[in-house]
């Protein structure tokens, strides 16, 4: 995965993501606009097939890079609690 970043205001960061998919970023978006802080989140690409993709988020208070690092702790962490129940569910049918 390769990060660069296309525009940094007080308010708004978009970045363009080189290596993924929306099997990445629609987790973040969809968590990023449960945020109320968070005036608009989405990401984009110029085509299905592209490589790359773009990550924008407009928020009304606080820093856009901080809300997104919030979004990204709250989905590893979903997904910890996911990966220990599931291990604990299959252990215990064993």
């Amino acid at each position: 995965m390769e990060l660069r970043t296309i525009k940094k205001t007080a308010k708004e960061l978009e970045l363009e993501i080189t290596g993924e998919t929306e099997t990445l970023l629609n987790p973040i978006t969809e968590v990023l606009l449960e945020y109320d802080d968070v005036d608009y989140a989405s990401y984009m690409s110029d085509h299905p097939e592209s490589k790359r993709r773009r990550l924008y988020i407009r928020v009304k208070k606080g820093k856009p890079e901080e809300i997104l690092k919030k979004a990204v702790k709250q989905l590893e962490d979903e997904i910890k609690t996911f990966s220990k129940n599931f291990s604990t569910k299959t252990k215990s049918k064993k």
